[in-house]
């Protein structure tokens, strides 16, 4: 008779399932929240916001960001039209990298909210913000040249923008919001803009003395 197996062993753990595109609550708080109107209106606003400390909404409820809540803050908002203009862009290349990591891909809702992992969200807002104050129909050059960057440059771009007008109303049109509006929606992407700010980057840490 062959002993019995030891209780661990034959246990399944199960594994938990990401929420959205790739937003695990079991392993971080920290996301990104799309938040897509019931109106279809083409000025219809859609949302993305940072939330730092997750708390699932009850069924049939949302989590209401504002624009000065540092735990739950809106960081950008696009038209309807110009979101559908980029949406299954996105979700293709989302889904690419969730893929990639052998993690279930997402899918965009037509209404409601959508989690979304911290670092795509950070690309997602660096792509919001080239196109808040853009031509609309400039969405397909600004969502291509945004694919042309790696995602480390995309997190780059986002960190050093974040910084310094990172706020979604006191940033908006300003500054690196304005460079990567400029960057983005320009055709092709501008080769060496990040080579340039990264100069300028180290050189404000050089003169700060850090």
């Amino acid at each position: 008779m062959s002993a019995a197996m030891p209780a661990h062993s034959r246990v399944s753990v199960k594994k938990s399932q990401p929420l959205g595109f790739g937003f695990d609550p079991e392993q971080t708080e920290h996301c990104f929240i799309v938040t897509v109107p019931i109106s279809k209106a083409k000025e219809a606003k859609v949302l993305i916001s940072e939330y730092f400390h997750w708390i699932k909404p009850e069924k049939g409820e949302e989590t209401s960001p504002t624009f000065n809540d540092v735990d739950a803050q809106i960081k950008a908002v696009l038209n309807r039209h110009t979101w559908e203009q980029i949406e299954e862009h996105v979700k293709a290349e989302f889904n690419r990298c969730l893929r990639n990591l052998g993690v279930k891909t997402g899918q965009w809702l037509k209404k409601g909210q959508i989690p979304v992992d911290r670092t795509l969200g950070k690309e997602l807002t660096l792509l919001a913000w080239a196109l808040e104050d853009a031509d609309p129909e400039l969405s397909v050059t600004a969502v291509h040249n945004w694919l042309g960057l790696v995602p480390e440059e995309r997190w780059w771009l986002y960190t050093m923008t974040n910084a310094a007008t990172g706020h979604a109303v006191n940033g908006r049109n300003k500054g690196w919001r304005k460079a990567v509006r400029f960057a983005l929606t320009e055709n092709p992407v501008m080769e060496g803009v990040l080579r340039n700010r990264r100069a300028e980057f180290e050189l404000s840490l050089m003169s700060s003395g850090h």
